[in-house]
Order: structure tokens, then C-alpha cells, then sequence
């Protein structure tokens, strides 16, 4: 480490010379994925990557360069050098030294972890499925990585940080006739993953309650989205609205509702990477921009929009510290952890309420639909019909739309279940009183 962070001052120092400000951001990561497929292991393997990207401001312009090899390093200066005269106006200056909050998200048992364990975990997580199932076909996945990340710049600004995160995953085929059943649970974690028992709990309830195919829905009648729901169909829409670029722009919805009361008061949402062992936290954005805990909706005001340095230069505010970038990209703003707060009903509650609706388990990818707009459309990959309070049979060739404003403006209920979807969302379920519902011929 301490040689690479010499390297990466030499590229600076060699920077400074001909620029006005710069910045390096290192990225050196070590994966994993152990495969399941078919119910057997497929594969296991380990990779290892780095690369380093470098940002100038010479001339008032941003110059951009990058490299997955050490030995490139001499070509970057010249490389961001020759694309700054082309490359975007500068309205930001790079931060300098800032004092960071300590955020934990690094467990050095996900490196030592023995490899059988993991291979025994993905096995286990099948044969135990497969014990009450005997017909399932499963894949299963178990991966780790860890991951550093070290940012320089020349105004003093640096930080460095690693990060492990653990996932596991199983999933299962029923295949009768010319039916198909897709059934699936992951869970991911800064922290080996020793338990998977609920993994396989949630698995077998989505099996039992898809077993049987229901009538088809249709009409605009209640849905309960779970926290898988939430996330695959609300939460990309809604979340659109709030880059401080689509603001910029003219094109999220929410231009000129800063402190407006647009959703649901009972609805609120923030943005909180600080959350210890959480594998979307960190202690700062990939600007060196310290993280923070902000609300982006409160009891249904909107609060907040999300900046990076260039995005808040340009709309005379200050970064909020939610800068991401790839390394062969420029930094974008976006929201980092997503917590839904939990609300009062419980799940059990809102399917005993509903007379004639559907719970939206996951979709079958995004559909074509105005994103920005709020809008969402796309296919049911696992749903459930519910009928007079019960769960009534698996939904068949539906597809659902509208727009996620008017839904978490008018909504009946937020659940009490909140879960972690993945490693970066924590949600309850939402039942909503109208959403359009349609059956595919």
C-alpha cells in the first residue's frame, strides 16, 4: 500500500506541474464468486483488478484520463492533458483535508474465510432447499471481495479506506409442463455470512405461495410491493428525481419542490452511508468529500437533492458527498444507502385488508418507461394474486405500470418488515390503494 500511495503522489506531483488543480483516485480489488448451477458447484474463481483514474483542471476545463496497469502511469498526465481542451467547463475545486468519521465495513475474517466454507455454504443452502423440494432446480452463489480505495488531490485532499462485503444467494427453477416458477433470496453483508437459514425461510414462503396459479388481474386495484418489490420497482424512479443533474437539466420532476410536500406524509426517505458494516457505506464520496447522513424526503417534503462537486458548482451549493464513479468515467452524483423508514402495519395486516389485489414480489427487467417522469412499467417475474385476504395462487403474464408520485402520494399503508435488499437499500413493504394491472394475451 505505502508503495502504490508513493506512485500515486508521483503522478500528482507530476500533474501539478501542468495543471491548475488535479486529483488521482486508486481502486484495487480482490473478488471471489463461488458458482452454483444446476445444483452442482460450476466454478470457482478468484480475481484480482486495479486502476487508476486522473482528473485536471488546466485551461478551465476538466481533463480525464485512466489505467488498469502500473506501467501506463507515464501516459496519464499526457492522455488527460491532449482531452482537457474538449472536456467540460470546471465549476468546482477539488476539497482539502477534511476529518472523517470512522464507518466501519471492513471484516478481515471475509479474506480468511476458508474457501470450503464457502463452497460448503452454497452447497448446504441447496441440498436444504432441495430436502423439501426435490424438484427444484437451484443455482446458488457465495462470493467475497474486498476493496480499497485511495483518493489524492493537489489541494491537500486525500483519504483511503477497504471494504469487504460477503454475499450469498440462492436460487430455484419449478418447471411443470410448460410452466416455470422463478424463486430466489440474497442476502450481502460487510461480514461473513454464517446463518443462511432465513435465506432458505423466504425461498420455501415464496415456493408455498406460488405453487398454484392464479385467475388473472387486472384493472387499477390495490398492490402490496415487498422490500423486493420496492426496490425493482419504485425505488429507481423515484430516485431519479433527485441527481442534482437531472435538476440541472430541467428534467427530473422535482425542479422547484425543494420543501414542497409531494408524497405521502407518512412517507420518508434518507440517504445514510454512515451506517457501520453496511456494504454501500464509506466514509466519504469518490470526491474526498466527507459522507453524512441527509434526509432526501421527510413526512413527504422534499428535502434535499443529490450533488457532486462539479453538479453543485454549477448550481452554487456544496457537494453533498454522493459523488460514485467507475474508474473510466467521470463522477456523477447518486444516493449511496437508501433507508425507507418502517411505518405501523404489518405484512399479515395489509393482505387481510385487501378484498381483490396482487403483492409484487420482483419484475422481469425494467420495462420500457419514462424513468425520469417517475413512470414504471414492466413485467411481474414473481407476484401473488391475493383474493378476500388470502394469497389466492402465483400471477401469470402480467404486467404492471404507473407513476411512482401519484402511488406514494395516495398509499393505504408502510409496512413494520423492513429488511436489507442487497447491500444498500433498506425498506419495508407499501401497499397501494391503485396500480394498473394487466394481463398479457
Amino acid at each position: 500500500m505505502e508503495v502504490h500511495n508513493q506512485q500515486l503522489e508521483k503522478i500528482l506531483e507530476k500533474a501539478n506541474k501542468e495543471s491548475s488543480q488535479s486529483e488521482v483516485f486508486h481502486i484495487s480489488r480482490w473478488s471471489q464468486p463461488v458458482v452454483f448451477e444446476a445444483n452442482r458447484l460450476k466454478s470457482v474463481e478468484s480475481i484480482e483488478s486495479s486502476g487508476i483514474a486522473l482528473r485536471i483542471i488546466k485551461d478551465g476545463r476538466i481533463g480525464f484520463s485512466s489505467t488498469t496497469h502500473w506501467d501506463g502511469q507515464e501516459s496519464l498526465v499526457e492522455n488527460a492533458l491532449e482531452t482537457a481542451p474538449f472536456g467540460p467547463l470546471a465549476t468546482m475545486e477539488f476539497p482539502s483535508h477534511s476529518n472523517f468519521i470512522d464507518v466501519p465495513g471492513y471484516d478481515p475474517s471475509v479474506e480468511s474465510q476458508p474457501l470450503a466454507d464457502l463452497m460448503q455454504l452454497g452447497q448446504s443452502l441447496i441440498d436444504e432447499v432441495r430436502a423439501l423440494e426435490p424438484n427444484l432446480l437451484c443455482d446458488a452463489s457465495i462470493s467475497r471481495n474486498v476493496s480499497t480505495i485511495t483518493i489524492l488531490n493537489s489541494q491537500g485532499g486525500s483519504a483511503s479506506y477497504t471494504k469487504s462485503i460477503f454475499s450469498a444467494y440462492i436460487g430455484g427453477t419449478l418447471i411443470e409442463g410448460t410452466d416455470m416458477l422463478f424463486v430466489g433470496e440474497g442476502s450481502s453483508s460487510c461480514q461473513p455470512i454464517y446463518d443462511s437459514s432465513s435465506l432458505v425461510t423466504d425461498l420455501l414462503t415464496q415456493l408455498e405461495r406460488g405453487r398454484y396459479i392464479a385467475s388473472p388481474a387486472s384493472g387499477n386495484i390495490p398492490v402490496v410491493f415487498t422490500p423486493r418489490g420496492v426496490s425493482g420497482t419504485l425505488l429507481s424512479p423515484l430516485m431519479a428525481g433527485f441527481s442534482g443533474k437531472s435538476v440541472l437539466q430541467g428534467s427530473s420532476p422535482l425542479v422547484g419542490k425543494l420543501g414542497v410536500a409531494v408524497l405521502d406524509e407518512r412517507f420518508s426517505l434518507w440517504d445514510d452511508p454512515t451506517l457501520p458494516m453496511i456494504p454501500g457505506s464509506r466514509i466519504c464520496d469518490d470526491e474526498c468529500i466527507p459522507t453524512q447522513k441527509m434526509p432526501l424526503i421527510d413526512q413527504g417534503v422534499i428535502s434535499n437533492f443529490l450533488y457532486d462537486l462539479q453538479t453543485a458548482g454549477q448550481a452554487g451549493t456544496q457537494s453533498t458527498g454522493n459523488s460514485h464513479r467507475g474508474l473510466n468515467s467521470l463522477p456523477s452524483p447518486g444516493v449511496s444507502v437508501t433507508v425507507i423508514p418502517n411505518g405501523d402495519t404489518s405484512f399479515d395486516d395489509m393482505i387481510a385488508d385487501m378484498k381483490d389485489g396482487i403483492v409484487v414480489e420482483r419484475l422481469l427487467g425494467a420495462g420500457q418507461s419514462n424513468i425520469l417522469g417517475g413512470d414504471f412499467n414492466a413485467n411481474v417475474l414473481l407476484g401473488y394474486r391475493v383474493q378476500n385476504g388470502k394469497f389466492a395462487g402465483r400471477l401469470k403474464n402480467t404486467v404492471i405500470n404507473g407513476n411512482v408520485y401519484r402511488v406514494l402520494k395516495g398509499f393505504r399503508a408502510v409496512g413494520d418488515d423492513s429488511i436489507w435488499v442487497g447491500g444498500s437499500l433498506k425498506t419495508p413493504s407499501i401497499y397501494c390503494a391503485d396500480v394498473s394491472v394487466a394481463t398479457k394475451e
